[in-house]
């Protein structure tokens, strides 16, 4: 019997990524949080734009993704020959330590950094490398002491998840103007759109070149199910990007369903305008049941308990009543819950199934 090659070094180090649950036994229908998705869901123009789109599925999609970047730009202010489209932001980051990093090179995360970032540099055969945190907010000093000459690749989500902090601008170009030469500044923008006056990062990638930024359309755009993000990078990163990207890695159900979705504006503005009104009022209940969480730039809030055993607890008392949240212990919060900042009535569940949680408690 022969014996199966051995896959590159790193590989067997990456645990399995987890999803937020979908599902709670016994229940038919529960309301799911646990995903920080669009509770109003896509634009009804990318609904009909896709649909418009099924009949062509014998076709091969756009392989250089020209629609969908020039809509993008055009609603961004950016440059279309500088964005890269991927299968969610994810495929992007993934595309940038296939290109940059690998073995005998660092990829530097934050310690409650999204999990992509480990799985994408272990599988490039990067050795990641985990930076503490302060009070739960990018530690730029920090980042900027550990970062040295085996550095490739920063990443930080910006607003973070799970925390939903926000790194300020002048940190920002702080952190960028003082790593090394020959390492990028990656920003993840996955919820840049919810950071009221927050560009997620372009001047920084307009003026510098070690700057990366990302975004999505699985968060404010309600398409998770599409997977479609990209990248906005100097020219000569996209062009290195692009020499390894598939030539088909978008389907055109995908391509049509972002495009038209980037172009309604009403749409993405009602659901960022409820978001913030909504947001507000989950975090202020939540403080006045004695629950903390910090002011969230994003979809979802961190709401942190006594400890694991009452965060444990919490849980259990919101699956009984149909609610899922996630549980960030893998992130490095055994203490807390995320919750997606639903409609209102789902916000009015949780609140009232908490606040039936401390009066048992």
């Amino acid at each position: 019997m022969t014996t199966p090659p051995a896959p590159q070094p790193g590989i067997m180090e990456i645990a399995l990524y987890q999803g937020g649950a979908s599902e709670i036994a016994g229940q038919s229908d529960p309301l799911k949080l646990s995903s920080n998705e669009n509770p109003f869901g896509p634009s009804p123009a990318a609904v009909a734009a896709m649909a418009g789109v099924l009949g062509e599925a014998h076709r091969y999609p756009s392989t250089d993704h020209a629609a969908l970047r020039a809509a993008i730009a055009r609603v961004e202010g950016m440059d279309p020959d500088r964005i890269i489209c991927g299968v969610g932001s994810d495929e992007v980051l993934h595309l940038l330590c296939q290109a940059y990093a690998g073995p005998g090179t660092e990829v530097m995360h934050t310690e409650h950094g999204f999990a992509m970032y480990r799985i994408s540099a272990l599988a490039a055969g990067a050795t990641p490398v985990e930076v503490p945190e302060r009070d739960r907010t990018v530690d730029v000093d920090a980042l900027l002491e550990r970062a040295g000459p085996l550095t490739r690749l920063v990443f930080i989500a910006n607003p973070a998840n799970p925390t939903a902090t926000l790194l300020e601008s002048g940190a920002l170009v702080r952190l960028a103007d003082g790593l090394p030469d020959g390492c990028l500044l990656v920003l993840d923008g996955a919820y840049a759109e919810f950071a009221e006056g927050y560009d997620a990062g372009l001047a920084l990638v307009e003026s510098r070149a070690n700057v990366v930024m990302t975004r999505t359309f699985s968060k404010a755009y309600g398409l998770g199910g599409l997977r479609v993000g990209y990248g906005y990078a100097p020219r000569a990163v996209i062009d290195v990007l692009n020499r390894i990207r598939g030539p088909f890695n978008l389907s055109g159900l995908a391509l049509a369903g972002a495009e038209a979705a980037v172009r309604d504006r009403d749409w993405v503005a009602e659901c960022l305008r409820v978001n913030a009104a909504e947001r507000a009022r989950l975090a202020g209940g939540l403080r006045q049941l004695g629950i903390a969480c910090d002011d969230s730039h994003a979809n979802f809030v961190l709401a942190r308990f006594a400890d694991e055993a009452d965060a444990v607890a919490a849980d259990a008392h919101l699956k009984a009543a149909g609610i899922i949240v996630r549980h960030p212990k893998g992130y490095g919060f055994p203490e807390a819950l995320r919750i997606t900042v639903g409609r209102p009535e789902d916000n009015d569940r949780v609140l009232a199934a908490l606040g039936s949680f401390r009066g048992a408690a």
